[in-house]
């Protein structure tokens, strides 16, 4: 998905794994879901944005808190970066 975007664009992802948060000394926030690849030595952050009016930290669960995510995927880019992020997403907790 990230180095061939177009392929999924606008498909339903879901994906499974940390919460993230970061914020920008604009004030932009940005909420992910950390993927790991097969063999657990890489990962990736995905961002997400939340189908609906959320706030952070009231809305989010704790950093690092194991997350299911579905949402459309798209991609942005700013500058030379392209980012990868699901859209309309939903997000759960997940039970242990």
């Amino acid at each position: 998905m990230v180095n061939n975007g177009d392929n999924y664009l606008g498909k339903t992802v879901k994906a499974k794994g940390p919460f993230s948060y970061f914020q920008e000394s604009d004030g932009r926030e940005f909420f992910a879901v950390i993927i790991s690849d097969a063999t657990a030595c890489c990962s990736q952050g995905i961002e997400f944005v939340l189908d609906g009016d959320y706030s952070y930290p009231d809305d989010y669960p704790a950093i690092g808190t194991e997350i299911t995510v579905v949402g459309k995927f798209n991609y942005y880019k700013e500058g030379f970066y392209t980012y990868c992020q699901l859209t309309d997403a939903t997000m759960a907790a997940d039970e242990t």
